[in-house]
């Protein structure tokens, strides 16, 4: 008989420090035989429908909500998931459920609920013949991973490499464990440990230490031993005030966890020691930009101006200011940036291309930046914002799959003094992470002929950008996702934690 599978996804990265709340009608959702259109579109979800056609099982879909990074979720978002999933639960117990597979990012937080994750787990496991259902999925590697979430379950397999090129296939790994787990009727065991570290998310690209040591450590315990099923290495979400916030490790055995237990500690022991490396400060944006000035007019471009404290990928509102005002002030021809205005974009959709005006730019969605810039643009072209993904390893893809949707969107030039193309914009209704070149290209912006390109991410961007900038700068500029840990106002993480205490 085919393996009857309850199907669901729940995915937000939460800013807690930003102002407002995340509503229900932030959030993507899909209900039911609408989780199946997810077949083939590279996202995560898509993933799962893999396995669970090879497999031969019988999916059971529930729910499926996302959103793009932003503020705490209001309680109503976990109330929405919860109701359906056990409307659905109860409906199909009667004929059993013989697993559950979750797509979860890690790193949400609601009004009330600050391990979400966690509290999800723990409502299933309290359902009526539901404690010994296995239950696996996929995590984001950026999670803010608890106790409670990773020891209730059979196997969360998070992403190993960031920026996200592997998020489809992480999904396919936890799927294919579940299966295992059916198939064999071997029931692993999760266990999980917490360094006293967080790491900024400038500070955690794999390909960089200490992630890039941490992950080669993980796959040598997998290697170790053929009862480990997987190690997690989670960098953690440093802008969650959350008492799980920070690095974390988590592993899945099928032999003794203390075994497990004790590999994990050594993994919390070199971090320790090594956290000092993953605390990537930046440098401010007035300290290079003659340098960049320079390179740029004797065409050694594209260079990449890297801006992570209005980092979309991380809930910044992504209309900052600051490198167009610098662009501009140092007359930096050829030159390119994104930002999310839709109220700039309305405005220039009432003209023709070719026509000028003088708009009020940015500057709107954060308290912390410098405000918005009036200037005046020529426009170039509007759009509706749709484009596909270049690459499918886009770390985008593992947040939205193939498709993506800036909504209306407007391209606009403004002249510096001298003769050129002057500064380019990219003005956009639904901010949407620049980790794809095909975002600058779907509106008539070629990125590797320019000379500078600003880019509002931290390390997610390189994927792409990386392949055809011939430097990088990455920039302290006034936003909500600085790198320097310790201008925020934690309450709620656990004392001592690195950066913010000395650990002696």
């Amino acid at each position: 008989m085919s393996k009857r599978i309850l199907l669901g996804g729940l995915f937000h990265e939460t800013h807690t420090f930003l102002e407002g709340t995340t509503p229900l009608g932030e959030f993507g959702i899909r209900r039911g035989d609408e989780l199946l259109s997810a077949r083939g579109d590279g996202s995560p979800l898509s993933g799962a429908l893999e396995v669970a056609d090879a497999s031969g099982w019988q999916v059971i879909p529930t729910i499926d909500m996302r959103a793009t990074p932003s503020a705490t979720v209001d309680d109503a978002v976990f109330d929405c998931f919860w109701d359906e999933f056990l409307r659905v639960y109860e409906r199909e117990s009667g004929e059993g459920v013989d697993g559950i597979f979750l797509v979860l990012h890690g790193a949400m937080a609601c009004e009330t609920i600050l391990d979400p994750e966690g509290e999800l787990i723990g409502r299933i496991r309290g359902l009526p013949n539901a404690a010994d259902i296995p239950i696996c999925g996929v995590l984001d590697l950026h999670g803010n991973i608890s106790h409670s979430c990773i020891e209730q379950t059979q196997g969360l397999i998070a992403y190993r490499c960031n920026p996200h090129t592997d998020a489809r296939e992480a999904t396919v790994n936890g799927a294919k464990l579940l299966d295992q787990i059916l198939s064999e009727g071997r029931r692993p065991i999760s266990v999980w440990a917490q360094p006293p570290v967080m790491w900024p998310p400038t500070g955690v690209a794999t390909g960089d230490d200490p992630m890039q040591t941490l992950e080669a450590k993980a796959r040598e315990i997998e290697q170790s031993d053929p009862e480990f099923a997987a190690v997690n290495v989670m960098a953690g979400y440093s802008f969650a005030d959350t008492p799980m916030t920070g690095v974390s490790f988590a592993a899945v055995t099928f032999g003794d966890p203390d075994i497990a237990r004790g590999k994990l500690q050594e993994l919390c022991d070199w971090t320790v020691t090594n956290r000092e490396a993953g605390n990537v400060l930046d440098t401010p944006l007035a300290d290079v930009i003659d340098e960049i000035r320079d390179r740029a007019a004797n065409g050694e471009g594209p260079i990449a101006i890297v801006e992570p404290s209005d980092n979309i990928g991380g809930a910044a509102p992504g209309d900052g200011t600051s490198i167009l005002r610098a662009l501009i002030e140092h007359k930096i021809d050829n030159s390119a940036v994104i930002i999310n205005d839709p109220a700039a974009v309305a405005t220039l959709q009432k003209l023709s291309p070719g026509e000028r005006a003088t708009v009020s730019i940015g500057g709107k969605g954060s308290r912390l930046s410098e405000g918005p810039l009036t200037i005046e643009v020529e426009l170039l072209s509007t759009s509706d914002g749709q484009f596909r993904l270049e690459d499918p390893h886009s770390h985008l893809a593992s947040m939205a799959g193939m498709q993506i949707d800036m909504g209306p969107c407007a391209t606009v030039r403004h002249d510096l003094e001298a003769e050129g193309s002057g500064v380019q914009i990219l003005l956009t209704s639904r901010k949407t992470p620049p980790f794809d070149l095909g975002q600058l290209r779907s509106q008539g912006i070629e990125p590797e002929t320019l000379s500078v390109v600003g880019v509002k991410a931290a390390v997610a961007h390189r994927q792409a950008y990386d392949k055809i900038t011939t430097a990088s700068y990455t920039v302290d500029t006034p936003g909500p996702c600085s790198s320097d840990l310790r201008t925020f106002p934690f309450q709620y993480v656990r004392r001592p934690l690195f950066p913010l205490d000395d650990l002696g």
